[in-house]
């Protein structure tokens, strides 16, 4: 059922809906809330749950800017006057949501790319430090989905991972996952494999007491896509040429917005690729060519 509460710990919850909304009680009839949702409605379905329990929001905590994420921020923070905290580029991207289209356009974004899945409305959000956090609940860098994501811990060892990990049927039906490094990706997987907690809560995958598994699965989403992206440069290809083949080798479909999401993903692959050693660019008749090396 979406936007049910279901209990994680003695004071952690989260609101079940398309991306999991975590909620923490913090004092006698208060609350903080890890993210809000993805848009306006998303933000007034959260305001009507917690006043229909008598709960007042102290402020919303973001994992990361991405929209389905920071899309119910203005309603709450106009309603309720919170206050909303990011981290790093995270919170500049909360505060300025254009930068997120146009980062994955790679320029000023096209109409058809600045719409509610890529462009939240803006809120006000301050810089997410320590001292800040109320008692209990503590930070857990994660980057790699994006810039300067993080988690949380909470003081009954709830942690919750937002955008980390992508569940299994997510991976099959895709493939291929939104990230904007690779290699910090694989870093994060492997950190987040080791950890110890009470429950375990994604954003788009079931909460659960133990995650080695399907964080090893998502690392090898990763590799499997370098792979690909390698035998697609068995020839030298121009990036528009490598997208392509791309889409194909997943059985995608391409829309605007996923030429967006997967052409910045693809990028990313190539700079990882390139890092590593395996890859490299050329100039070849006034066009970017990738080959392997």
């Amino acid at each position: 059922m979406m936007y049910e509460v279901i209990k994680a710990g003695e004071r952690s919850f989260y609101i079940e809906c398309p991306a999991k909304i975590g909620l923490v009680e913090t004092g006698e009839n208060e609350v903080v809330l890890i993210d809000s949702g993805s848009d306006k409605d998303a933000g007034k379905r959260v305001l009507r749950i917690l006043t229909e329990r008598g709960l007042k929001l102290r402020a919303v905590f973001n994992t990361h800017s991405h929209a389905d994420h920071i899309g119910g921020n203005k309603y709450l923070q106009d309603q309720t006057g919170c206050d909303i905290y990011a981290r790093g580029l995270e919170r500049d991207f909360t505060n300025h949501t254009i930068l997120e289209p146009m980062y994955l356009y790679g320029g000023y974004p096209i109409k058809d790319l600045k719409h509610k899945f890529l462009l939240a409305q803006e809120s006000r959000a301050k810089e997410l430090d320590e001292e800040i956090l109320p008692g209990g609940l503590t930070a857990i860098p994660l980057p790699g989905h994006s810039f300067d994501k993080v988690g949380f811990r909470t003081a009954d060892d709830v942690v919750y991972l937002a955008d980390c990990l992508s569940s299994k049927a997510t991976i099959e039906k895709y493939g291929i996952g939104f990230l904007v490094d690779a290699e910090m990706y694989i870093e994060t997987l492997k950190k987040v494999s080791d950890m110890q907690a009470k429950l375990f809560i994604p954003s788009h995958a079931e909460a659960s007491e133990d995650v080695r598994e399907i964080c090893e699965y998502n690392i090898n989403a990763v590799m499997t896509a370098g792979e690909r992206i390698l035998d697609i440069l068995r020839e030298p290809k121009a990036f528009e040429n490598v997208l392509s083949a791309v889409f194909k080798a997943y059985n995608m479909k391409m829309t605007v917005q996923q030429y967006a999401l997967i052409g910045s993903t693809v990028r990313s692959y190539l700079t990882w690729l390139m890092n590593r050693g395996e890859i490299e660019y050329f100039i070849e008749d006034e066009s970017l060519m990738w080959r392997r090396k």
